[in-house]
């Protein structure tokens, strides 16, 4: 009996702790240490660096750099992210979400938000590759970036499947994943063969390293 009332109040203590800490904003990055975050399946890396309140990417000017996207160390499920972040001009990067590490990169899983130099990346982009759309699902419905080298403020709301990306206070793109109208996007576009895509509803927060230079600051999550 004493057994059981101590694993009742355990789990009571638990509960509470989660129902207290829910709502409240919190800290990815402690602004000089890679503390909470590790490398995409602990993959060899030597491309980030954390100092001076920054988490930074250094791209690929050097030949010998390894490369692999940063991860949280804590999954979520229903949240709202905020991160200031800025990249260099031609460069290409991302924030995604929902990400397991079931599949070879962290994109086969999780949705991306983009980031990228949208007026002089060096290749023709398409609308659904433009920064902080709903990368190969969701272009975006407004344009609010600031250009390459300028600090851009980006907020994530995933809510029971209901998704927001916002850029400098304007909404960008709103879905419903796995909605009928996702499902069209998956099947006619990247996607299609990808069955892991968007499959989960809890992950890790990805920072990609993907071709240049990224600067990523102020990363804040609170859990709804």
């Amino acid at each position: 009996m004493k057994n059981r009332l101590f694993v009742i109040s355990l789990f009571l203590v638990s509960t509470l702790a989660a129902q207290n800490t829910k709502g409240k904003w919190k800290s990815l990055f402690d602004g000089r240490s890679f503390t909470g975050w590790r490398t995409y399946q602990n993959k060899p890396a030597n491309s980030w660096m954390a100092y001076e309140g920054v988490l930074s990417n250094k791209g690929n000017s050097d030949t010998s750099t390894k490369h692999a996207d940063l991860i949280s160390e804590q999954q979520f499920e229903n949240f709202e992210l905020s991160v200031d972040w800025k990249i260099a001009p031609k460069a290409n990067s991302g924030i995604l979400y929902l990400v397991t590490e079931a599949f070879p990169a962290s994109y086969r899983s999780g949705p991306e938000y983009q980031l990228i130099d949208d007026t002089g990346y060096p290749q023709k982009l398409e609308n659904w590759q433009k920064t902080a759309a709903n990368y190969a699902m969701d272009p975006p419905m407004v344009d609010a970036t600031k250009p390459a080298g300028k600090w851009n403020h980006t907020v994530i709301r995933v809510n029971k499947g209901h998704v927001e990306h916002w850029l400098n206070g304007k909404k960008i793109v709103e879905y419903e994943l796995g909605s009928d109208t996702w499902k069209q996007h998956k099947a006619a576009g990247k996607w299609k063969d990808d069955m892991g895509y968007g499959a989960s509803r809890r992950g890790h927060i990805a920072l990609q390293d993907h071709g240049g230079e990224a600067w990523f600051k102020n990363i804040r999550i609170r859990e709804l």
